[in-house]
Protein backbone atom coordinates (compact mmCIF):
# COMPACT_ATOMS: atom_id res chain seq x y z
CA UNK A 1 0.00 0.00 0.00
CA UNK A 2 1.25 3.49 -0.87
CA UNK A 3 0.27 7.01 0.22
CA UNK A 4 -2.91 5.88 1.98
CA UNK A 5 -4.03 8.76 4.18
CA UNK A 6 -7.45 9.65 5.63
CA UNK A 7 -9.15 10.70 8.84
CA UNK A 8 -12.26 9.26 10.49
CA UNK A 9 -14.20 11.31 13.03
CA UNK A 10 -15.90 9.95 16.15
CA UNK A 11 -19.28 8.42 15.34
CA UNK A 12 -18.60 8.27 11.60
CA UNK A 13 -19.41 5.17 9.54
CA UNK A 14 -16.75 4.70 6.88
CA UNK A 15 -17.11 2.18 4.06
CA UNK A 16 -13.93 0.83 2.45
CA UNK A 17 -14.48 -0.53 -1.03
CA UNK A 18 -12.38 -1.89 -3.89
CA UNK A 19 -11.76 -4.91 -6.07
CA UNK A 20 -10.04 -8.07 -4.81
CA UNK A 21 -6.39 -7.31 -4.10
CA UNK A 22 -6.99 -3.57 -3.69
CA UNK A 23 -5.63 -3.64 -0.12
CA UNK A 24 -8.84 -3.45 1.95
CA UNK A 25 -8.11 -6.32 4.35
CA UNK A 26 -4.47 -5.26 4.67
CA UNK A 27 -5.60 -1.78 5.66
CA UNK A 28 -7.92 -3.14 8.34
CA UNK A 29 -5.16 -5.38 9.73
CA UNK A 30 -2.92 -2.33 10.01
CA UNK A 31 -5.67 -0.35 11.74
CA UNK A 32 -6.30 -3.28 14.10
CA UNK A 33 -2.60 -3.49 15.03
CA UNK A 34 -2.34 -7.00 13.58
CA UNK A 35 0.13 -5.87 10.89
CA UNK A 36 2.66 -3.08 11.37
CA UNK A 37 3.02 -0.58 8.49
CA UNK A 38 6.48 -0.61 6.87
CA UNK A 39 6.29 3.20 6.60
CA UNK A 40 3.99 5.80 8.09
CA UNK A 41 1.88 5.56 11.23
CA UNK A 42 -1.66 5.04 12.49
CA UNK A 43 -3.21 7.10 15.28
CA UNK A 44 -6.22 5.58 17.04
CA UNK A 45 -8.10 7.15 19.93
CA UNK A 46 -10.21 4.59 21.74
CA UNK A 47 -10.64 0.86 22.20
CA UNK A 48 -10.79 -1.15 18.94
CA UNK A 49 -12.81 -4.34 18.35
CA UNK A 50 -12.08 -6.16 15.08
CA UNK A 51 -14.04 -8.78 13.16
CA UNK A 52 -11.73 -9.61 10.27
CA UNK A 53 -11.92 -13.37 9.72
CA UNK A 54 -14.17 -16.19 10.90
CA UNK A 55 -12.95 -17.15 14.36
CA UNK A 56 -10.55 -14.23 14.85
CA UNK A 57 -9.75 -13.99 18.56
CA UNK A 58 -11.54 -17.24 19.47
CA UNK A 59 -9.83 -20.26 21.01
CA UNK A 60 -11.23 -23.36 19.25
CA UNK A 61 -10.99 -25.60 22.32
CA UNK A 62 -12.98 -23.22 24.53
CA UNK A 63 -16.77 -23.05 24.62
CA UNK A 64 -18.82 -20.15 23.35
CA UNK A 65 -19.34 -19.01 26.95
CA UNK A 66 -15.60 -19.09 27.70
CA UNK A 67 -14.75 -17.27 24.49
CA UNK A 68 -17.11 -14.41 25.36
CA UNK A 69 -15.13 -13.87 28.57
CA UNK A 70 -11.82 -14.32 26.75
CA UNK A 71 -12.70 -11.68 24.13
CA UNK A 72 -13.91 -9.32 26.82
CA UNK A 73 -10.65 -9.68 28.71
CA UNK A 74 -8.67 -8.99 25.51
CA UNK A 75 -10.68 -5.78 25.07
CA UNK A 76 -9.94 -4.78 28.67
CA UNK A 77 -13.45 -5.35 30.04
CA UNK A 78 -13.89 -6.18 33.72
CA UNK A 79 -15.72 -9.36 34.75
CA UNK A 80 -18.57 -7.23 36.12
CA UNK A 81 -18.98 -5.50 32.75
CA UNK A 82 -18.98 -8.87 30.98
CA UNK A 83 -21.65 -10.31 33.26
CA UNK A 84 -23.81 -7.26 32.61
CA UNK A 85 -23.57 -7.75 28.81
CA UNK A 86 -23.51 -11.56 28.73
CA UNK A 87 -27.24 -12.29 28.29
CA UNK A 88 -27.54 -9.59 25.64
CA UNK A 89 -24.64 -11.08 23.65
CA UNK A 90 -26.08 -14.61 23.78
CA UNK A 91 -29.56 -13.44 22.78
CA UNK A 92 -28.22 -11.49 19.80
CA UNK A 93 -26.08 -14.40 18.57
CA UNK A 94 -29.03 -16.86 18.91
CA UNK A 95 -26.75 -19.75 19.94
CA UNK A 96 -28.15 -20.50 23.42
CA UNK A 97 -28.26 -24.27 22.77
CA UNK A 98 -24.57 -24.37 21.83
CA UNK A 99 -23.22 -21.96 24.43
CA UNK A 100 -21.28 -24.68 26.29
CA UNK A 101 -20.06 -26.42 23.13
CA UNK A 102 -16.40 -25.90 22.03
CA UNK A 103 -16.43 -23.38 19.19
CA UNK A 104 -14.35 -25.73 17.01
CA UNK A 105 -17.64 -27.58 16.48
CA UNK A 106 -19.45 -24.43 15.33
CA UNK A 107 -20.36 -23.85 11.71
CA UNK A 108 -18.86 -20.74 10.05
CA UNK A 109 -22.24 -19.04 10.39
CA UNK A 110 -22.39 -19.73 14.14
CA UNK A 111 -18.82 -18.46 14.52
CA UNK A 112 -19.77 -15.19 12.86
CA UNK A 113 -22.94 -14.80 14.92
CA UNK A 114 -21.05 -15.09 18.19
CA UNK A 115 -18.01 -13.10 17.04
CA UNK A 116 -20.10 -10.17 15.86
CA UNK A 117 -22.28 -10.24 18.97
CA UNK A 118 -19.18 -10.06 21.19
CA UNK A 119 -17.50 -7.33 19.12
CA UNK A 120 -20.63 -5.16 18.95
CA UNK A 121 -21.80 -5.48 22.56
CA UNK A 122 -18.54 -4.98 24.45
CA UNK A 123 -18.71 -1.26 23.75
CA UNK A 124 -15.58 -0.54 21.70
CA UNK A 125 -15.05 3.05 20.60
CA UNK A 126 -14.05 1.77 17.14
CA UNK A 127 -15.61 -1.30 15.46
CA UNK A 128 -13.73 -2.75 12.48
CA UNK A 129 -15.68 -5.23 10.32
CA UNK A 130 -14.41 -7.02 7.21
CA UNK A 131 -16.35 -9.02 4.59
CA UNK A 132 -16.81 -11.81 7.16
CA UNK A 133 -20.50 -10.91 7.60
CA UNK A 134 -21.13 -12.37 4.13
CA UNK A 135 -20.86 -15.83 5.72
CA UNK A 136 -24.06 -15.25 7.70
CA UNK A 137 -27.58 -15.57 6.32
CA UNK A 138 -29.42 -12.55 4.89
CA UNK A 139 -31.58 -12.06 7.99
CA UNK A 140 -28.55 -11.99 10.30
CA UNK A 141 -26.71 -9.58 7.98
CA UNK A 142 -29.65 -7.16 8.26
CA UNK A 143 -29.59 -7.60 12.04
CA UNK A 144 -25.85 -6.78 12.11
CA UNK A 145 -26.31 -3.68 9.94
CA UNK A 146 -29.07 -2.49 12.23
CA UNK A 147 -26.86 -3.02 15.30
CA UNK A 148 -23.98 -1.10 13.72
CA UNK A 149 -26.32 1.78 12.87
CA UNK A 150 -27.59 1.78 16.44
CA UNK A 151 -24.19 1.83 18.17
CA UNK A 152 -22.96 4.53 15.79
CA UNK A 153 -25.99 6.81 16.11
CA UNK A 154 -26.84 6.37 19.80
CA UNK A 155 -23.42 5.73 21.29
CA UNK A 156 -21.24 7.74 18.88
CA UNK A 157 -19.11 4.70 18.08
CA UNK A 158 -16.96 4.73 14.95
CA UNK A 159 -17.52 2.00 12.31
CA UNK A 160 -15.01 0.92 9.64
CA UNK A 161 -16.78 -1.47 7.27
CA UNK A 162 -15.31 -3.40 4.33
CA UNK A 163 -17.76 -5.10 1.97
CA UNK A 164 -18.46 -5.89 -1.68
CA UNK A 165 -22.17 -5.62 -0.90
CA UNK A 166 -23.09 -2.26 -2.40
CA UNK A 167 -26.52 -2.26 -0.80
CA UNK A 168 -25.08 -2.79 2.70
CA UNK A 169 -22.50 -0.04 2.19
CA UNK A 170 -25.14 2.40 0.97
CA UNK A 171 -27.43 1.53 3.88
CA UNK A 172 -24.83 1.82 6.63
CA UNK A 173 -22.04 4.21 5.67
CA UNK A 174 -21.89 7.99 5.48
CA UNK A 175 -18.52 8.25 3.75
CA UNK A 176 -16.42 5.94 1.61
CA UNK A 177 -12.82 5.25 0.63
CA UNK A 178 -12.16 3.56 -2.73
CA UNK A 179 -8.91 1.59 -2.87
CA UNK A 180 -7.25 0.53 -6.10
CA UNK A 181 -4.02 -1.52 -6.08
CA UNK A 182 -3.01 -0.26 -2.66
CA UNK A 183 -3.74 3.40 -3.32
CA UNK A 184 -6.66 5.67 -2.45
CA UNK A 185 -8.61 6.41 -5.59
CA UNK A 186 -11.34 8.49 -3.95
CA UNK A 187 -12.48 9.66 -0.51
CA UNK A 188 -15.91 11.20 -0.24
CA UNK A 189 -19.65 10.63 0.32
CA UNK A 190 -20.64 6.96 0.09
CA UNK A 191 -22.77 7.44 -3.04
CA UNK A 192 -19.79 8.97 -4.87
CA UNK A 193 -17.53 6.15 -3.66
CA UNK A 194 -19.99 3.52 -4.93
CA UNK A 195 -20.25 5.25 -8.31
CA UNK A 196 -16.45 5.36 -8.58
CA UNK A 197 -16.16 1.69 -7.66
CA UNK A 198 -18.83 0.58 -10.15
CA UNK A 199 -17.20 2.60 -12.93
CA UNK A 200 -13.85 0.95 -12.24
CA UNK A 201 -15.33 -2.56 -12.00
CA UNK A 202 -17.50 -2.60 -15.13
CA UNK A 203 -14.76 -3.81 -17.44
CA UNK A 204 -11.63 -5.73 -16.54
CA UNK A 205 -9.42 -8.57 -17.59
CA UNK A 206 -8.03 -11.51 -15.62
CA UNK A 207 -5.36 -10.55 -13.09
CA UNK A 208 -2.91 -12.98 -14.63
CA UNK A 209 -2.66 -15.01 -17.84
CA UNK A 210 -0.67 -18.22 -17.96
CA UNK A 211 2.35 -17.55 -20.18
CA UNK A 212 1.74 -20.83 -22.00
CA UNK A 213 -1.96 -20.11 -22.70
CA UNK A 214 -2.94 -20.63 -26.33
CA UNK A 215 -5.85 -18.22 -25.91
CA UNK A 216 -7.17 -16.05 -23.12
CA UNK A 217 -9.87 -13.45 -22.33
CA UNK A 218 -8.33 -10.01 -22.83
CA UNK A 219 -11.36 -8.14 -21.48
CA UNK A 220 -14.46 -9.10 -19.47
CA UNK A 221 -17.39 -6.71 -19.05
CA UNK A 222 -20.82 -6.84 -17.43
CA UNK A 223 -23.43 -4.15 -18.06
CA UNK A 224 -26.88 -3.71 -16.56
CA UNK A 225 -29.66 -1.61 -18.03
CA UNK A 226 -28.25 1.41 -16.14
CA UNK A 227 -24.64 1.06 -17.22
CA UNK A 228 -22.47 -0.31 -14.41
CA UNK A 229 -25.37 -0.94 -12.01
CA UNK A 230 -26.61 -4.55 -12.14
CA UNK A 231 -30.01 -5.11 -10.49
CA UNK A 232 -32.28 -8.08 -9.82
CA UNK A 233 -34.59 -8.77 -12.74
CA UNK A 234 -32.86 -6.32 -15.11
CA UNK A 235 -31.54 -7.23 -18.56
CA UNK A 236 -27.78 -7.78 -18.40
CA UNK A 237 -25.01 -8.23 -20.97
CA UNK A 238 -21.78 -10.12 -20.31
CA UNK A 239 -19.11 -9.43 -22.94
CA UNK A 240 -15.85 -11.38 -23.25
CA UNK A 241 -13.11 -10.56 -25.76
CA UNK A 242 -10.83 -13.50 -26.52
CA UNK A 243 -7.31 -13.30 -27.98
CA UNK A 244 -4.86 -15.87 -29.31
CA UNK A 245 -1.21 -15.72 -30.28
CA UNK A 246 -1.94 -18.05 -33.18
CA UNK A 247 -4.92 -19.02 -35.27
CA UNK A 248 -7.19 -21.56 -33.58
CA UNK A 249 -10.77 -22.31 -32.62
CA UNK A 250 -12.17 -22.64 -29.12
CA UNK A 251 -15.38 -23.03 -27.20
CA UNK A 252 -16.12 -20.58 -24.40
CA UNK A 253 -17.99 -20.87 -21.11
CA UNK A 254 -18.82 -18.00 -18.77
CA UNK A 255 -19.25 -19.06 -15.14
CA UNK A 256 -21.09 -17.08 -12.44
CA UNK A 257 -19.87 -17.82 -8.90
CA UNK A 258 -21.12 -16.72 -5.48
CA UNK A 259 -19.00 -15.46 -2.56
CA UNK A 260 -18.47 -18.99 -1.20
CA UNK A 261 -17.13 -20.24 -4.53
CA UNK A 262 -20.29 -22.11 -5.59
CA UNK A 263 -21.00 -22.27 -9.31
CA UNK A 264 -24.50 -20.83 -9.85
CA UNK A 265 -24.84 -21.15 -13.62
CA UNK A 266 -22.94 -21.22 -16.92
CA UNK A 267 -23.48 -19.12 -20.02
CA UNK A 268 -22.17 -21.75 -22.39
CA UNK A 269 -22.97 -21.80 -26.15
CA UNK A 270 -21.89 -25.43 -26.40
CA UNK A 271 -22.31 -25.82 -30.16
CA UNK A 272 -20.50 -22.56 -31.00
CA UNK A 273 -16.76 -22.16 -31.64
CA UNK A 274 -14.82 -18.89 -31.71
CA UNK A 275 -12.59 -18.73 -34.77
CA UNK A 276 -9.48 -16.83 -33.65
CA UNK A 277 -6.89 -15.19 -35.86
CA UNK A 278 -3.43 -14.31 -34.46
CA UNK A 279 -3.66 -11.28 -32.11
CA UNK A 280 -7.14 -10.38 -33.35
CA UNK A 281 -9.77 -10.27 -30.55
CA UNK A 282 -13.14 -11.96 -31.04
CA UNK A 283 -16.06 -10.83 -28.89
CA UNK A 284 -18.82 -13.00 -27.39
CA UNK A 285 -21.87 -11.16 -26.02
CA UNK A 286 -24.31 -13.07 -23.79
CA UNK A 287 -27.66 -11.40 -23.06
CA UNK A 288 -29.80 -12.23 -20.05
CA UNK A 289 -33.33 -10.80 -20.18
CA UNK A 290 -33.94 -10.93 -16.40
CA UNK A 291 -31.08 -11.49 -13.98
CA UNK A 292 -32.00 -14.17 -11.46
CA UNK A 293 -29.63 -13.49 -8.51
CA UNK A 294 -30.00 -12.24 -4.95
CA UNK A 295 -28.38 -8.90 -4.00
CA UNK A 296 -24.72 -9.41 -3.16
CA UNK A 297 -21.29 -9.92 -4.68
CA UNK A 298 -20.41 -12.40 -7.41
CA UNK A 299 -17.50 -13.35 -9.66
CA UNK A 300 -17.32 -14.18 -13.35
CA UNK A 301 -15.05 -16.98 -14.51
CA UNK A 302 -14.09 -17.75 -18.09
CA UNK A 303 -13.29 -21.20 -19.50
CA UNK A 304 -11.74 -21.74 -22.94
CA UNK A 305 -11.26 -25.17 -24.47
CA UNK A 306 -12.93 -27.89 -26.51
CA UNK A 307 -15.19 -30.84 -25.91
CA UNK A 308 -16.50 -29.83 -22.49
CA UNK A 309 -13.22 -29.95 -20.51
CA UNK A 310 -11.66 -32.67 -22.69
CA UNK A 311 -9.13 -30.07 -23.87
CA UNK A 312 -8.66 -26.96 -21.76
CA UNK A 313 -6.76 -23.84 -22.88
CA UNK A 314 -7.64 -21.42 -20.09
CA UNK A 315 -9.79 -21.27 -16.95
CA UNK A 316 -9.87 -18.41 -14.45
CA UNK A 317 -12.75 -18.27 -11.91
CA UNK A 318 -12.05 -14.66 -10.89
CA UNK A 319 -11.93 -12.65 -14.09
CA UNK A 320 -14.38 -10.01 -12.86
CA UNK A 321 -16.15 -9.14 -9.62
CA UNK A 322 -19.61 -7.55 -9.77
CA UNK A 323 -22.43 -6.60 -7.42
CA UNK A 324 -26.16 -7.19 -7.75
CA UNK A 325 -28.37 -4.46 -6.26
CA UNK A 326 -31.96 -4.50 -5.04
CA UNK A 327 -34.68 -3.58 -7.54
CA UNK A 328 -37.93 -2.35 -6.01
CA UNK A 329 -39.73 -2.85 -9.33
CA UNK A 330 -39.35 -6.63 -9.01
CA UNK A 331 -41.72 -8.49 -6.71
CA UNK A 332 -39.67 -11.66 -6.29
CA UNK A 333 -36.80 -13.70 -7.69
CA UNK A 334 -38.01 -15.43 -10.81
CA UNK A 335 -36.90 -19.06 -10.84
CA UNK A 336 -34.57 -19.10 -7.85
CA UNK A 337 -34.73 -22.05 -5.47
CA UNK A 338 -33.15 -20.94 -2.14
CA UNK A 339 -32.50 -24.58 -1.18
CA UNK A 340 -30.14 -25.03 -4.13
CA UNK A 341 -26.90 -23.40 -5.19
CA UNK A 342 -27.96 -23.66 -8.84
CA UNK A 343 -29.85 -20.97 -10.74
CA UNK A 344 -31.88 -21.37 -13.92
CA UNK A 345 -30.75 -18.53 -16.21
CA UNK A 346 -31.83 -18.47 -19.89
CA UNK A 347 -29.66 -16.39 -22.24
CA UNK A 348 -29.01 -15.56 -25.87
CA UNK A 349 -25.67 -14.72 -27.48
CA UNK A 350 -23.91 -13.21 -30.49
CA UNK A 351 -20.34 -13.33 -31.79
CA UNK A 352 -18.51 -10.49 -33.47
Amino acid sequence: MRDVSFEVQQGERLGIIGRNGAGKSTLLKILSRITEPSTGSVQLRGRVASLLEVGTGFHPELTGRENIYLNGAILGMSRAELKKKFDEIVAFAEIERFLDTPVKRYSSGMYVRLAFAVAAHLEPEILVVDEVLAVGDAQFQEKCLGKMQEISARQQRTILFVSHNIQALAQLCDRGVVLDRGEVRLTGPMDQAIECYLDSSVGAGPDAVRPDADCWPSRVTILGSNGGAVRIGDPVEVVVEVCSRRGMSTQIGIEVIDQLGHNLFWLYPQREYLQLKPNCPVKLTCRVDALNLYPGSYSIGVWLGQGGRIEEYFWDRNCLRFDVLHNHEVDYFYNFNPQSTKVYQPFSYSIG
